[in-house]
Formats: C-alpha cells, structure tokens, sequence
C-alpha cells in the first residue's frame, strides 16, 4: 500500500483509526475457549464488527508469540483473512524487531514474504544496518520506534547529546537519510500530547502511528491538534478499549459501538482540517 493509497482510504472512510489485535486468552469472552482456535475466532468477529469504522489492523506479535506454534497459527489466519476479506485495509506488524544486518534480513523475510503484512515495527537502537534490510522490500514500511507511551521512555528518550539534541529527534533526523516518507514512519505515544508539534518541526510529512489513546490514558484531541498534517498524517491506534469492551456474547458488537465512535470523533477533526 503506497502512501496516496493510505491517504485516499483515509479520506474515503473518514478515519485514521488502527484497531490493536492484542489478543489475550485471559480477556477473551469464556465461550470462545470451546473453538479449535480461540485466537482467530476472536479476531475473525472483532474485525468483521470494526472494519467499517478502521483503516488498519495492528496484531502485536507478543501475544501470539507467547502461545508457540498456535499463537504463530492464528497469527498467520488473522493476517490471511484480512488480505483476502479486506484488502484495502494496512496490516501492521507490531514486532519491535531490529538487529544485526543479517538477522533483520531476516527478520524482514519473516513479515514481508511469509506473513505478508504492509509493515512492521522496528527498534532504531543498532543503526542503520539493522533497519535496513526492512526497507528493501517495495510497497511495504518500516515503523521506527521514536518517541513512545510508556512511563520509561524518559529513561532515554529525551537524553541529550553535546549539542543538545534529545534522542528522539536524533532518531528522526538520522532515520530520514535511511528513507523519505513513502517508506518510513515513526511511532510517537499519544501521552507525548504537546510534543507533537515538536515533533512535526522535524518530520512535517511523516505519518506517525500514534498507540497510547484510550486505556493508556492519551488524548486523540491533543494528538489531533498537534500532529495532524494537511493529509492526516496519522494512524491512531486503540486496543483494548475497542477488542475487549465486553466480555460476553456482545463483545463483538461492542467492539464495533466503540470504533464507531472514534470513527465519528476522527470525522470531525479530518473535517476541520479540511481533509
């Protein structure tokens, strides 16, 4: 999916949401437990109710992982059954992958040739060589970690260096000689709020997978406000206050009450922008 592509179905589907498929046994509605695999009948009725109301999936692998040969198994039906039933929505692979140059080689075969997803998540901490090998693929993206949610990313993420340079925008202005943003975006947590515009200073084309809205606590008003650009600019992604709204036999029907809603809220500020 090319960008002008992202950007049209964004337009045509008046949203910039990415549902995360972070999909836990322990959440689950009990009921599906009885089915061959629990995993993909989840995530089969979670997309079927929010499709209308996203424009990308995001599995985080972890959660898959963790289960062995069945996680990777409904992993590999949940990104089938997207590709097949709703080509036109972006698949993200939520991997965190990054390493030496060969093992990423070979870790980009892993998502791009056998899964097939339209892009991964990658950790910027080795260098360029380890991010490369993610980018030789056409059509697919690479989504670096830059400015994250999580309480520890002050740990080292706003460390300066003699010029006094933070480390995100060191990460933003290194990366953007690795790729321009038909190949690259960057992962920036909705509870960053005001350093969105900081941030646009320095990638003011960049689509920014914004996690952190919702049960973490991150304002889309904020995110909207300081980071949209005049082409959104943004895939803002919600998990568990979508796929794990109820826990009965509702739950897909209420994972769709809460992606339309964001869906609605989304309308609005692509309206206000003019988009």
């Amino acid at each position: 999916m090319t960008r002008k592509d992202l950007i049209d179905i964004i337009r045509k589907r008046r949203s910039f949401l990415c549902v995360g498929l972070d999909t836990d046994l322990a959440k689950i509605p009990q009921h599906l437990l009885k089915e061959d695999n629990p995993y993909f009948a989840f995530n089969k009725a979670i997309i079927d109710a929010t499709a209308p109301y996203c424009v990308a999936y995001k599995p985080n692998t972890a959660f898959y992982e963790c289960q062995g040969l069945d996680g990777w198994k409904a992993l590999e039906l949940t990104v089938d059954y997207l590709r097949r039933n709703y080509p036109n929505h972006f698949i993200i692979a939520d991997a965190k992958r990054g390493d030496i140059g060969n093992t990423s080689k070979m870790y980009a075969a892993t998502f791009f040739d056998q899964m097939d997803v339209d892009a991964v998540t990658v950790a910027p901490y080795m260098g360029e060589d380890s991010v490369t090998p993610f980018l030789d693929y056409p059509g697919k993206w690479v989504i670096l970690l830059d400015l994250t949610s999580n309480k520890g990313s002050h740990d080292f993420q706003f460390m300066t260096d003699a010029d006094g340079m933070p480390l995100w925008e060191k990460v933003l202005r290194t990366s953007a000689r690795w790729a321009d943003e038909d190949k690259m975006m960057y992962v920036v947590g909705a509870t960053q709020g005001s350093m969105f515009a900081q941030i646009r200073r320095v990638a003011p084309k960049s689509f920014l997978l914004v996690p952190g809205v919702g049960a973490q606590g991150g304002s889309l008003a904020e995110v909207c406000r300081y980071g949209m650009t005049d082409e959104c600019g943004l895939l803002v992604n919600s998990s568990r206050g979508i796929i794990y709204a109820s826990k009965d036999t509702d739950f897909a029907e209420a994972a769709a009450a809460e992606a339309a809603k964001l869906q609605n809220e989304m309308d609005g500020y692509l309206t206000k922008a003019g988009i």
